[in-house]
Protein backbone atom coordinates (compact mmCIF):
# COMPACT_ATOMS: atom_id res chain seq x y z
CA UNK A 1 0.00 0.00 0.00
CA UNK A 2 1.17 3.48 -0.45
CA UNK A 3 1.83 4.24 2.84
CA UNK A 4 3.97 1.58 3.55
CA UNK A 5 6.62 3.24 0.98
CA UNK A 6 6.12 5.93 2.99
CA UNK A 7 6.80 4.38 6.32
CA UNK A 8 10.33 3.62 5.08
CA UNK A 9 11.56 6.67 3.97
CA UNK A 10 12.18 8.55 7.75
CA UNK A 11 14.25 5.72 9.26
CA UNK A 12 16.98 7.14 11.37
CA UNK A 13 19.96 5.91 13.55
CA UNK A 14 19.43 5.40 17.17
CA UNK A 15 21.94 6.69 19.10
CA UNK A 16 23.46 4.32 21.80
CA UNK A 17 22.01 5.63 24.58
CA UNK A 18 18.58 5.89 23.47
CA UNK A 19 18.77 2.18 22.29
CA UNK A 20 19.47 1.33 25.89
CA UNK A 21 16.84 3.25 27.12
CA UNK A 22 14.16 1.89 24.28
CA UNK A 23 15.97 -1.54 25.09
CA UNK A 24 14.91 -2.09 28.36
CA UNK A 25 11.58 -1.01 28.43
CA UNK A 26 8.96 -4.22 28.99
CA UNK A 27 5.19 -4.49 29.02
CA UNK A 28 3.22 -4.74 31.84
CA UNK A 29 -0.57 -3.54 31.74
CA UNK A 30 -1.88 -1.65 34.08
CA UNK A 31 1.55 -1.74 35.56
CA UNK A 32 4.75 -0.17 35.92
CA UNK A 33 7.57 -0.76 33.86
CA UNK A 34 9.01 -4.15 34.82
CA UNK A 35 12.23 -3.69 35.17
CA UNK A 36 11.04 -0.84 37.27
CA UNK A 37 12.70 2.00 34.52
CA UNK A 38 11.23 5.03 35.80
CA UNK A 39 10.36 7.30 32.26
CA UNK A 40 9.84 10.67 32.84
CA UNK A 41 8.48 13.26 30.20
CA UNK A 42 12.06 14.73 30.37
CA UNK A 43 13.39 11.16 29.35
CA UNK A 44 10.42 10.43 26.56
CA UNK A 45 11.23 13.79 25.69
CA UNK A 46 14.87 14.19 25.02
CA UNK A 47 14.57 10.71 23.15
CA UNK A 48 12.14 12.04 20.71
CA UNK A 49 13.80 15.67 19.73
CA UNK A 50 16.80 14.07 18.75
CA UNK A 51 14.93 11.82 16.06
CA UNK A 52 12.33 14.37 15.28
CA UNK A 53 10.81 14.07 11.89
CA UNK A 54 13.18 16.30 8.99
CA UNK A 55 10.23 18.76 8.53
CA UNK A 56 7.00 20.15 9.43
CA UNK A 57 5.25 19.76 6.56
CA UNK A 58 6.45 16.18 5.97
CA UNK A 59 5.17 15.18 9.66
CA UNK A 60 1.76 16.33 8.76
CA UNK A 61 1.61 14.09 5.82
CA UNK A 62 2.51 10.92 7.74
CA UNK A 63 0.73 11.92 10.77
CA UNK A 64 -2.29 9.35 9.57
CA UNK A 65 0.45 6.57 10.09
CA UNK A 66 2.81 5.64 12.58
CA UNK A 67 6.00 6.39 11.48
CA UNK A 68 9.18 4.94 13.02
CA UNK A 69 12.55 6.27 13.68
CA UNK A 70 15.05 3.28 13.66
CA UNK A 71 15.48 -0.33 13.97
CA UNK A 72 15.28 -1.71 17.53
CA UNK A 73 15.24 -4.85 19.75
CA UNK A 74 12.11 -7.25 20.13
CA UNK A 75 10.33 -6.93 23.05
CA UNK A 76 11.58 -9.90 25.51
CA UNK A 77 8.32 -11.48 25.74
CA UNK A 78 7.75 -11.68 22.18
CA UNK A 79 11.29 -13.59 21.21
CA UNK A 80 9.36 -16.19 20.71
CA UNK A 81 6.41 -15.13 19.26
CA UNK A 82 7.07 -15.71 15.49
CA UNK A 83 8.44 -19.46 16.29
CA UNK A 84 5.37 -20.10 18.31
CA UNK A 85 2.42 -18.30 16.04
CA UNK A 86 3.49 -18.16 12.79
CA UNK A 87 0.55 -15.89 11.61
CA UNK A 88 1.75 -13.66 13.61
CA UNK A 89 4.61 -12.88 11.66
CA UNK A 90 3.94 -13.54 7.93
CA UNK A 91 1.27 -13.03 5.34
CA UNK A 92 1.41 -10.22 3.22
CA UNK A 93 -1.82 -8.71 1.42
CA UNK A 94 -2.06 -10.14 -1.48
CA UNK A 95 -5.29 -7.95 -2.54
CA UNK A 96 -6.54 -4.53 -1.92
CA UNK A 97 -8.90 -4.86 1.34
CA UNK A 98 -11.90 -2.18 1.83
CA UNK A 99 -10.20 -0.18 4.74
CA UNK A 100 -14.39 0.55 5.67
CA UNK A 101 -15.02 -3.06 5.84
CA UNK A 102 -11.61 -4.11 7.56
CA UNK A 103 -12.74 -1.14 10.63
CA UNK A 104 -16.32 -2.44 10.89
CA UNK A 105 -14.67 -5.89 11.62
CA UNK A 106 -12.30 -4.59 13.86
CA UNK A 107 -14.25 -3.20 16.10
CA UNK A 108 -16.05 -6.46 16.43
CA UNK A 109 -13.24 -8.31 17.18
CA UNK A 110 -12.26 -5.54 20.06
CA UNK A 111 -15.44 -5.68 21.21
CA UNK A 112 -16.07 -9.53 21.48
CA UNK A 113 -12.27 -10.55 23.07
CA UNK A 114 -12.36 -7.17 25.35
CA UNK A 115 -16.08 -8.35 26.81
CA UNK A 116 -14.73 -12.42 26.86
CA UNK A 117 -11.44 -12.43 28.34
CA UNK A 118 -10.75 -11.89 31.88
CA UNK A 119 -7.54 -9.61 32.03
CA UNK A 120 -4.87 -11.37 34.49
CA UNK A 121 -1.19 -10.21 34.87
CA UNK A 122 1.48 -12.88 33.94
CA UNK A 123 3.35 -13.29 37.24
CA UNK A 124 -0.18 -14.19 38.68
CA UNK A 125 -1.00 -17.03 35.85
CA UNK A 126 2.87 -17.75 34.86
CA UNK A 127 5.12 -17.11 37.96
CA UNK A 128 6.89 -14.51 35.32
CA UNK A 129 6.81 -11.22 34.30
CA UNK A 130 6.82 -11.03 31.15
CA UNK A 131 5.14 -13.83 28.65
CA UNK A 132 3.34 -13.10 25.50
CA UNK A 133 0.80 -15.93 24.65
CA UNK A 134 -2.52 -16.43 23.59
CA UNK A 135 -5.34 -16.57 26.76
CA UNK A 136 -6.00 -19.50 28.55
CA UNK A 137 -9.08 -20.71 30.09
CA UNK A 138 -8.00 -18.16 32.98
CA UNK A 139 -7.64 -15.13 30.55
CA UNK A 140 -4.52 -13.13 29.78
CA UNK A 141 -2.66 -9.70 29.96
CA UNK A 142 -3.34 -7.13 27.73
CA UNK A 143 -0.41 -8.41 24.91
CA UNK A 144 -2.39 -11.57 25.35
CA UNK A 145 -5.21 -10.04 24.23
CA UNK A 146 -3.64 -7.95 21.69
CA UNK A 147 -2.41 -12.07 19.84
CA UNK A 148 -5.95 -13.35 20.18
CA UNK A 149 -7.10 -10.40 17.73
CA UNK A 150 -4.72 -10.34 15.86
CA UNK A 151 -5.61 -14.33 15.20
CA UNK A 152 -8.95 -13.30 14.94
CA UNK A 153 -8.22 -11.03 12.12
CA UNK A 154 -6.08 -12.77 10.18
CA UNK A 155 -8.60 -16.16 10.15
CA UNK A 156 -10.94 -13.48 8.80
CA UNK A 157 -8.75 -12.54 6.04
CA UNK A 158 -7.22 -9.39 7.47
CA UNK A 159 -3.15 -9.89 6.30
CA UNK A 160 -0.77 -10.06 9.22
CA UNK A 161 1.18 -7.19 7.72
CA UNK A 162 -1.78 -5.07 8.69
CA UNK A 163 -1.85 -5.91 11.87
CA UNK A 164 1.21 -4.30 14.06
CA UNK A 165 1.65 -5.43 17.58
CA UNK A 166 2.75 -2.18 19.49
CA UNK A 167 4.10 -1.21 22.83
CA UNK A 168 2.94 2.10 24.69
CA UNK A 169 3.07 4.10 27.26
CA UNK A 170 -0.58 4.90 28.09
CA UNK A 171 -2.34 7.77 29.73
CA UNK A 172 -1.29 7.15 33.19
CA UNK A 173 2.40 6.33 31.60
CA UNK A 174 1.78 2.98 32.39
CA UNK A 175 3.93 0.09 29.99
CA UNK A 176 0.90 -1.84 27.85
CA UNK A 177 0.77 -3.29 24.28
CA UNK A 178 -2.15 -2.75 21.49
CA UNK A 179 -2.79 -4.27 18.15
CA UNK A 180 -2.11 -1.42 15.41
CA UNK A 181 -4.87 -1.49 12.39
CA UNK A 182 -2.41 -0.30 9.32
CA UNK A 183 -5.57 0.74 6.43
CA UNK A 184 -5.56 3.19 3.67
CA UNK A 185 -7.07 6.16 5.52
CA UNK A 186 -4.34 5.25 8.24
CA UNK A 187 -3.61 3.61 11.58
CA UNK A 188 -5.73 2.38 13.83
CA UNK A 189 -5.80 1.15 17.56
CA UNK A 190 -7.18 -1.69 18.78
CA UNK A 191 -7.07 -1.52 22.50
CA UNK A 192 -7.94 -3.79 25.98
CA UNK A 193 -8.43 -0.50 28.06
CA UNK A 194 -11.31 0.55 25.44
CA UNK A 195 -14.03 -0.60 23.11
CA UNK A 196 -14.10 2.07 20.17
CA UNK A 197 -11.26 1.18 17.54
CA UNK A 198 -9.52 5.33 16.82
CA UNK A 199 -7.11 6.35 15.13
CA UNK A 200 -3.64 6.27 16.22
CA UNK A 201 -3.16 9.93 17.78
CA UNK A 202 -6.60 9.74 19.16
CA UNK A 203 -5.36 7.39 21.69
CA UNK A 204 -3.01 9.87 23.72
CA UNK A 205 -0.70 6.84 24.40
CA UNK A 206 3.06 6.92 23.37
CA UNK A 207 3.88 4.81 21.17
CA UNK A 208 7.55 2.94 21.87
CA UNK A 209 7.92 -0.17 19.65
CA UNK A 210 6.12 -1.71 16.32
CA UNK A 211 6.58 -4.60 14.41
CA UNK A 212 7.79 -3.52 11.05
CA UNK A 213 5.09 -4.30 8.75
CA UNK A 214 7.63 -5.10 5.81
CA UNK A 215 9.52 -7.64 7.86
CA UNK A 216 7.17 -8.71 11.09
CA UNK A 217 10.22 -10.57 12.20
CA UNK A 218 11.97 -7.23 13.28
CA UNK A 219 11.05 -4.07 15.58
CA UNK A 220 11.49 -0.22 15.03
CA UNK A 221 11.75 2.43 17.68
CA UNK A 222 8.37 5.39 17.24
CA UNK A 223 8.71 7.39 19.75
CA UNK A 224 5.82 9.62 18.76
CA UNK A 225 2.40 10.43 20.66
CA UNK A 226 1.17 11.03 24.26
CA UNK A 227 4.19 12.82 26.09
CA UNK A 228 5.69 13.59 22.96
CA UNK A 229 3.03 14.86 20.57
CA UNK A 230 3.66 18.46 20.63
CA UNK A 231 7.02 18.33 20.44
CA UNK A 232 8.64 20.73 17.61
CA UNK A 233 10.10 19.19 14.37
CA UNK A 234 13.60 19.65 13.09
CA UNK A 235 12.72 22.79 11.08
CA UNK A 236 10.89 24.95 13.84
Amino acid sequence: MPNQVTYQKTVHVLPPMQKSLIGKLRVKCHGILKNKTKITVMTIAMMAISLAAPTASAASSQDAFITPKSKTSTPPGAANMCSQYRWACSGKSSRQQDSNAILKLAKTVNNEVNRRIYQIDDIVQYGKEDHWTLPSTRGGDCEDLVLLKKKKLVEKGVASDSLLIATVLDLNRNSHAVLVLRTQQGDYVLDSLRSRVVPWRSTGYTFLKMQNPKSLHHWNAILAGGLIKDLPTGSN
